[in-house]
């Protein structure tokens, strides 16, 4: 009972890690209602600045890439409970999320500003936009699932669990990732963008395209032939204008 017990507060406190790096990200990219936003923090050289925030950058994508492969979890259930895996992984995802916040060094010279304000309140919207996409894509595929918690409540109850199955509901027949859809939206869509904004919209949308075909290597082989044919009809992240039609096999 006390191990259940743990494992639920445990699953608790990384989901309540992951709303903090969420809520902190927002605000942090709009720099608004948090201490420290892209534009803030220790200054000095420019070249400084570019290799701290590339190398937290680069962390927080090693960390979570590494992680999310099915081969290191195959390895990490060794010795961390099957019940408590993806609590633990969205637990240091949030850590290093924090870290590239906390140690983040601006780059503050514009490269555009917005001044009329119909069109600041449109980026703002879009942006806002984006979040929104990206948290209703996490719910559409099951949001406890995702961030660990049906996991412990399962082992709470000494039940099995069972990962979700393969499903397209709502925005994944429009695009295959609409969670990264989201972030690409919401790390753009600003009306001042500075050198140090673009970097980190830069190199994170860069490693949005990297990783997921990573994620689409491993759904190919744990999925097979469901996933080939969705590939097929559902592009990635810009959405078709016209369907694809079926390919009937002879």
């Amino acid at each position: 009972m006390i191990r259940r017990t743990l494992a639920v507060g445990y699953g608790a406190l990384a989901y309540a890690a992951f709303l903090a790096a969420i809520m902190y990200t927002i605000g942090f990219l709009a720099n608004t209602l948090v201490p420290k936003g892209v534009d803030d923090g220790v200054t000095g050289p420019a070249w400084l600045a570019v290799a701290v925030d590339a190398g937290l950058l680069g962390v927080f994508a090693v960390q979570h890439s590494v992680m999310a492969r099915p081969w290191f979890k195959r390895w990490w259930t060794r010795f961390v409970p099957a019940a408590v895996e993806r609590s633990t992984f969205v637990l240091l995802s949030s850590l290093a999320v924090g870290l590239l916040l906390w140690q983040w060094r601006p780059l503050t010279a514009d490269v555009w500003s917005v001044e009329a304000v119909w069109l600041r309140v449109l980026l703002w919207t879009v942006c806002g936009l984006g979040w929104g996409v990206l948290v209703l894509s996490t719910f559409l595929i099951g949001h406890f699932d995702l961030f660990g918690l049906r996991q412990v409540l399962a082992r709470a109850r000494d039940a099995d669990y069972a990962e979700p199955g393969f499903r397209q509901p709502l925005l994944y027949r429009v695009v295959r990732h609409p969670i990264m859809v989201g972030f690409i939206i919401a790390f753009w869509a600003t009306p001042d963008m500075t050198v140090g904004h673009l970097l980190f919209a830069g190199a994170a949308t860069g490693y949005i395209l990297i990783a997921v075909r990573f994620e689409e290597h491993d759904l190919r082989k744990s999925l097979g032939e469901p996933y080939e044919r969705y590939a097929r009809q559902v592009p990635r992240f810009i959405p078709r204008t016209r369907a694809v039609p079926e390919q009937v096999e002879a």
